[in-house]
């Protein structure tokens, strides 16, 4: 038996894409069903992702201030780490969000259906839930199914408990001793950082030789610095071999840049070596929809696929698979059904590595400008003059602008630091309204803040900062 319903529009998938691309298209008076495959909403990102991950690096956080407060004259005994407490706080937030977006779904009138849909059609979708099977028939479809992790081919045949994909890593059961993290991007190294301030000693290994090779080097080598006496991070390695034992899981490397082999015994391994789309259950080749060899959907700068009234929005579109980058395509591609004349721009889109320290970017890095042949001069503002960097530990950071010489406007900015991602406001806003130095430097700043640095950094290239001695002031 097929229970059949009529919308105007069905999105398939309710992480931040999906659940703000049905939100939106109800706010517009458009009839809307949302279809998630389980019982919660909010996607990878909200239930074993994103929010998990930095309430248990704000844990951490905690961790790192006690080791540090002996210096301000405050003494703590060695933290005891509860992990029962610890899940149940992380998974309290996670359940007070999740039981928002259903609330805020049931006040917009939307239907949401669980079960797993594929398409029938170009204007229906067949959903197969716990109960009855369904047939939606619609006018327009979001699709928004997210990614999923991949697997290593040399660990991938195992069942073994101890390899851990970036799920398992945030349902923290037990500490291991030693564990080996796969994958230096960024959930591999949010581990890492994790991890090692519970106590495990960490090795973060990966084929790539360099570390963040789209950033500045001189912005990496600040994190580099701050992060070798906690983990360690080998490059231009690989696995060659893997013994599951009972006391460890043994690991043959080859490091490709001294030809080296060495064996070395692990508790626990997470493979974090990326994400791929979730769209091959969807039955999208078969009604025409494009898809690449990854699997990513194609679409136009609408959200549009090659079939006009399906959109596809987040992870499954490509990268950078970032919630916020999901969520303002679920904007668009909500106006553009209810008729509005809208497009996404992929320019700045802001990207944050939360570690310790963060790292975050929004724009052109110095390297990508020079690559692009613009004419480009960069700023580099240490944090050692700031009070607020010097008292909250954080004065090794370094806020860097980039601006195009011929006009002076900015086009990009990296920061390392505590916090660093909470400066990347301003410096896109700054780059999307197409402001140049002055504009910024002119701006009054609080003080004081780890954000004045961002004026600072414009001073510097207006040569009109008294705060340092620059030899080229105006």
């Amino acid at each position: 038996m097929y229970k059949k319903i009529d919308t105007e529009v069905v999105v398939i998938g309710s992480g931040p894409a999906g659940y703000s691309a049905a939100f939106r298209c109800a706010d517009l008076g458009l009839k809307t069903i949302l279809v998630e495959r389980y019982s919660s909403l909010g996607g990878v990102c909200l239930n074993v992702g994103c929010i998990p991950s930095k309430s248990l690096l704000e844990v951490s956080k905690i961790i790192s201030k006690t080791k540090t407060a002996k210096e301000k004259g405050i003494f703590f005994e060695k933290p005891k780490i509860d992990l029962s407490n610890v899940n149940e706080w992380k998974n309290s937030i996670v359940n007070r969000l999740s039981n928002g977006l259903s609330n805020l779904a049931k006040k917009r009138k939307i239907q949401v259906i669980q079960g797993k849909a594929f398409f029938t059609s170009k204007n229906s979708i067949e959903i197969k839930g716990c109960n009855d099977n369904i047939i939606v028939k619609f006018s327009y479809s979001i699709i928004a199914t997210g990614s999923r992790p991949i697997d290593l081919s040399i660990l991938s045949f195992s069942n073994d408990s101890r390899i851990w994909n970036s799920t398992n890593a945030l349902n923290i059961t037990k500490i291991p001793s030693r564990l080996l993290i796969v994958g230096a991007g960024a959930i591999g190294l949010e581990m890492a950082t994790l991890y090692s301030s519970f106590g495990s000693s960490v090795d973060v290994v990966d084929t790539s030789n360099e570390l963040f090779s789209f950033l500045d080097s001189d912005i990496v080598s600040v994190f580099e610095n701050r992060i070798q006496n906690k983990f360690n991070i080998f490059l231009e390695t690989s696995i060659l071999e893997v013994n599951f034992e009972s006391h460890g899981i043994k690991i043959l490397f080859l490091n490709k840049n001294s030809s080296s082999k060495n064996y070395k015994a692990y508790d626990a391994i997470l493979v974090a070596i990326g994400r791929k789309p979730n769209s091959e259950k969807l039955n999208l080749r078969e009604i025409g929809i494009e898809v690449d060899k990854i699997g990513f959907i194609k679409v136009n700068n609408q959200m549009q696929t090659t079939i006009s009234n399906i959109f596809s929005v987040g992870d499954v579109t490509g990268y950078p698979m970032l919630a916020h980058k999901g969520m303002h395509q679920a904007h668009i591609a909500a106006e553009v059904i209810s008729g509005k004349s809208h497009f996404f721009d992929t320019k700045i889109i802001p990207s944050i590595i939360y570690t310790d320290p963060e790292i975050g970017w929004v724009g052109l890095s110095e390297k990508e400008a020079l690559s692009f042949g613009i004419d480009c001069r960069s700023v580099v503002l240490p944090w050692n003059i700031l009070g607020k960097a010097i008292l909250q530990d954080s004065e090794f950071g370094k806020t860097k602008l980039i601006f195009d010489k011929k006009t002076n406007k900015i086009i990009g900015g990296i920061v390392v630091g505590v916090n660093a991602g909470e400066l990347l406001g301003e410096i896109g806003l700054s780059i999307e309204m197409g402001c140049d130095s002055e504009d910024i430097s002119l701006t009054i700043h609080s003080h004081p803040t780890i954000y004045e640095s961002i004026g600072l950094s414009a001073q510097m290239f207006n040569g009109t900062i008294t705060d340092l001695f620059v030899s080229n002031k105006k």
